[in-house]
């Protein structure tokens, strides 16, 4: 696969006298118009030919134990952040460079809980009757923590949680679906550095998973009525979140009868897990009630609406004498400890943090890992999250085709606001529903159009460069003409104006701006922890030299085109 064009391949056209760009002065405005051009080629498969393909074996380091490595240069302790955080501040850079990867690991791990969704939810007064049936505040908290919140390791990872144990606020058809949301995620959050046993527990118990995958109120199968236990959360706690489809090698691979696939289990282990999730419901008396408070505790089981007998869940027979919780940990012991598990979950937060298309060999190294920490433990999250990011496929890119992932679009605007500072001063953080593909950018925090996530962790883009060979790249899924151009005039938007009390500062761009260059290498240090080709730094650093800077305002132009356009290039677009 040969690498996308850069920015210095493209005619950049000069600035046409035309009417004002919201956000940006008239000259900076052809200077967008160059960076729209520039985006379009993100939807052409092609870009970041720099980290591990699909083939690849272990990359190497350049220190020989990364488990102790002290990145040496600035760069690297940025590229390191933007794949075990979001955003690469010089403070954050100077303390990956002190503690080492490893150490500033244990610091983020160590890094205590801020306030919760749904703590945040209630204090805003979202837990009164006028907003029984309200999805209000939910995205306000959503970016508050990906944004604002220190604990960033801790956001990245709920965030690849949320993609991969899917609840959408937009299938929630119940009272208070903005409480069951925030709820929902501050279970991943007190997850995500546990067992993923625990994990698995806590999706499945709750209410708002409960709710969009209908295993609240299932009951058990009624002969008179040929009524049968709703087999959704059998099916999809199977097929997504715990062994996919087919048997795997360690190594993520498919295991091979005759040269075909072997399923993990048939149409009758679906029916027959079904029954084991029968009977559970929310917490409460009244779940129509003025009391919301039952959407943060698990759902409890109902005896009567258990379906009673002997059950199975693979080859583990659940004795009939097992009541709905006895059944229901022996069904999640059962899928926890299935081989596949720790293939088929650490590739996806491979694809995650690090790159899209992991070497077997990568995908070995961590699923050995979730099998045992060490210490004789299973499915330890915090180990498993070390070992993705401490690999040396991580901490050294491979100049193998097809590395490196697309930065998704709520990671790109989660990176740029930390990075220039954005807060809200009022607690607002009105960033909104970013889902509109045409005007934003075609996905936002817990609003996927269906339990499959916004995108396939296998998707492969057809009739590419990327597609031609078998590279997986599932955030291309996402990635369109109307895509394309959305995010780049909402980021337009709120690089010129800010979004409601939220601002941008500028200020550390400004000290630099009357030298073009410094101000663009500057930008892409943090970005992309140099990840961005020098053509393309050199064709930004010569279209944002041509805006003035004898004034305040002409600085302050060139610091937003430059933004722009860096945001554009699809050499940041691709984290490598």
């Amino acid at each position: 696969m040969t690498a996308a064009p850069t920015l210095a391949e493209i005619d950049l056209p000069n600035p046409e006298p035309q009417a004002d760009t919201p956000g940006l002065p008239r000259a900076a405005a052809g200077v967008a118009a160059a960076a729209l051009a520039t985006a379009a080629l993100a939807a052409c498969g092609g870009g970041g030919g720099d980290a591990a393909g699909p083939d690849s074996g272990s990359a190497g380091s350049p220190d020989a134990n990364p488990q102790t490595a002290t990145p040496p240069t600035d760069a690297q302790a940025a590229r390191f952040l933007a794949q075990a955080g979001f955003a690469a501040s010089t403070a954050d850079i100077a303390s990956v460079k002190s503690l080492g990867y490893a150490g500033w690991l244990d610091q983020q791990f160590a890094a205590p809980r801020t306030q919760s969704h749904y703590d945040w939810l209630s204090a805003k007064g979202y837990a009164v009757d006028a907003y029984r049936n309200s999805l209000a505040g939910v995205d306000a908290t959503l970016w508050r923590k990906l944004i604002g919140s220190p604990d960033q390791l801790r956001q990245r990872v709920v965030l690849a949680l949320s993609e991969i144990f899917v609840v959408s606020m937009n299938g929630l058809p119940v009272s208070w679906p903005g409480l069951a949301t925030g709820a929902y995620v501050d279970m991943l959050e007190a997850n995500c550095f546990g067992s993923f046993r625990a994990l698995l527990e806590g999706v499945t118990l709750s209410p708002a998973m409960g709710v969009y995958l209908a295993m609240r109120g299932n009951r058990k199968e009624d002969p008179k009525t040929g009524r049968q236990p709703d087999e959704n959360y059998a099916r999809e706690v199977m097929q997504l979140f715990t062994i996919g489809l087919s048997m795997l090698n360690a190594d993520g691979t498919p295991q091979l009868s005759n040269g075909k696939t072997t399923d993990t289990y048939a149409l009758s282990q679906i029916t027959e897990l079904a029954r084991v999730f029968t009977g559970w419901d929310f917490d409460t008396a009244a779940p129509n009630g003025a009391d919301p408070s039952y959407m943060q505790r698990p759902m409890v089981n109902t005896a009567s609406r258990f379906s009673t007998g002997v059950k199975h869940v693979l080859d583990v027979t659940v004795p009939d004498s097992a009541d709905g919780p006895a059944a229901m940990k022996i069904a999640l012991d059962t899928l926890a400890a299935h081989p596949n598990v720790g293939p088929f979950i650490g590739r996806q937060l491979i694809q995650r943090l690090v790159c899209s298309s992991p070497s077997p060999a990568y995908v070995q190294r961590i699923a050995a890992v979730f099998a045992d920490n060490g210490k004789g433990q299973r499915g330890d999250l915090r180990a498993v999250i070390r070992a993705i990011l401490l690999d040396p496929e991580a901490r050294q890119p491979s100049t193998a085709p097809g590395g490196g992932k697309l930065r998704e679009p709520i990671v790109r605007l989660v990176q740029w606001a930390r990075t220039v500072g954005m807060s809200s001063p009022g607690d607002l953080w009105a960033i909104g529903d970013t889902s509109n593909a045409a005007t934003r950018l075609g996905q936002s925090p817990l609003r996927s159009g269906s339990v499959f996530n916004f995108f396939r962790p296998g998707y492969v883009p057809p009739n590419s460069q990327l597609g031609a060979n078998a590279v997986t790249a599932p955030e291309f899924q996402l990635c369109n003409e109307s895509t394309v151009a959305g995010y780049l005039n909402f980021m337009q938007g709120l690089i010129g104006n800010g979004i409601g009390d939220m601002k941008a500062d500028y200020t550390a761009d400004l000290a630099v701006a009357a030298d073009a260059n410094a101000l663009v290498q500057r930008q892409a240090l943090l970005m992309t922890g140099g990840g961005l080709a020098d053509a393309t730094i050199t064709a930004i650093a010569t279209a944002v030299g041509s805006i003035k800077a004898d004034t305040d305002a002409g600085k302050l132009n060139r610091v937003k085109a430059a933004w722009l356009l860096l945001l554009a290039a699809p050499d940041y677009q691709v984290q490598k």
